[in-house]
């Protein structure tokens, strides 16, 4: 199965699959990954020039990030994929 650049897939793994990268806030280089960063732009952080940021995903427990979220299911972005069409 294919999926769309950009889409948020849950995964039962403890990490991600080849061809996605983990949704916890992590930043990423542009010149490195331009077909996400032409999807997501800076909207979920980093300066716009060199680097842009994946939406933070984990699960929050009283009011923080967990720090413990090793086990279970997690989301992922995909960066390998289908480019999405526009109608």
């Amino acid at each position: 199965m294919e999926a769309f650049y950009a889409s948020i897939l849950w995964v039962a793994f403890t990490y991600a699959p080849v061809g996605t990268v983990e949704a916890n806030g992590q930043c990423m280089s542009i010149n490195q990954n331009q077909a996400l960063y032409a999807l997501l732009g800076s909207r979920y952080g980093g300066d716009n020039k060199t680097n842009f940021c994946v939406p933070d995903l984990r699960p929050v427990v009283n009011g923080q990030r967990d720090p413990n979220w090793n086990n279970g299911p997690r989301a992922v972005i995909v960066t390998q994929g289908i480019w999405p069409s526009r109608p």
